[in-house]
């Protein structure tokens, strides 16, 4: 983008761009991965669906744009029902339940990106939703980075071990999974509710599950596809409930946005 010509990040908009990189990418991403050496890829997914619940009460208490209706309260405990089916030992569902440490660490990814996705709105950040993107990603890739050095991972770390394989499917997380999806994410998420945005939900659990059993040989059974119903039923009340116009003052680029429309 600064090839293209594209205006480089202020100084205020990379602590914004910082802070969104440490929300996501250190919290959300760095628990996600570290949650699936305990928990299925699948079921993974499935707790990570919880975000449109968390993103629908960061919208109730930070941009004020949702409000907690009966609906929605019952939509919440739904889901929260999905996530005990989960990880309950005392429920006679076949299977084992889900490493709750695994399934803590799940949920607090879920509300940091919740929480970012809300504050995005709000934070001063490039006009430009690709340089935005990017900033965010180089932000987060750096804070990773030190992260895994604190943490002493490099001292285990031998690239010339790793497979093709492995290469070949970071190659497609960095095309498809962060310079187009996530690119998409951004802008989308600034010109429609979070909660709206949050529908992507609806596929993810399905596909991650669908592919864990077929390509990585995890087991679907009773607890499983319960919770992912639960879940989805949720996601689907919370997705499909309105929400108030916002009356707040928008931020300077999305106004900067509604004056070029």
């Amino acid at each position: 983008m600064i090839a293209r010509g594209e205006r480089s990040p202020t100084g205020r908009q990379w602590t914004s761009a910082s802070l969104l990189a440490i929300l996501i990418f250190v919290l959300d991403y760095g628990l996600l991965f570290w949650a699936e050496q305990r928990v299925p890829s699948g079921v993974a997914a499935v707790m990570m669906a919880t975000i449109p619940a968390f993103m629908a009460l960061s919208e109730i208490i930070f941009l004020r744009t949702q409000r907690l209706t009966v609906r929605l309260m019952l939509a919440l405990l739904i889901g929260i029902g999905g996530v005990a089916v989960l990880m309950s030992s005392s429920l006679n569902l076949g299977g084992a339940p889900i490493d709750k440490v695994g399934a803590a660490a799940l949920i607090v990814a879920s509300i940091s990106w919740s929480v970012a996705s809300v504050l995005s709105r709000k934070l001063p950040l490039p006009p430009s939703k690709v340089m935005s993107s990017g900033a965010q990603m180089l932000a987060g890739g750096v804070f990773l980075a030190l992260t895994a050095v604190a943490l002493g991972e490099f001292r285990s770390f031998h690239p010339w071990a790793i497979s093709r394989g492995a290469w070949l499917s970071l190659l497609y997380l960095i095309v498809a999974g962060s310079i187009i999806g996530y690119t998409a994410y951004v802008w989308l998420i600034h010109h429609e509710s979070p909660t709206k945005v949050g529908t992507y939900a609806y596929v993810n659990p399905v596909v991650a599950v669908l592919v864990g059993y077929f390509l990585g040989g995890e087991t679907i059974g009773l607890r499983t596809i319960l919770g992912t119903l639960f879940v989805l039923i949720s996601v689907v009340v919370i997705t499909v409930t309105g929400a108030k116009k916002p009356t707040a003052t928008l931020p300077v680029e999305d106004s900067a946005e509604a004056v070029g429309e």
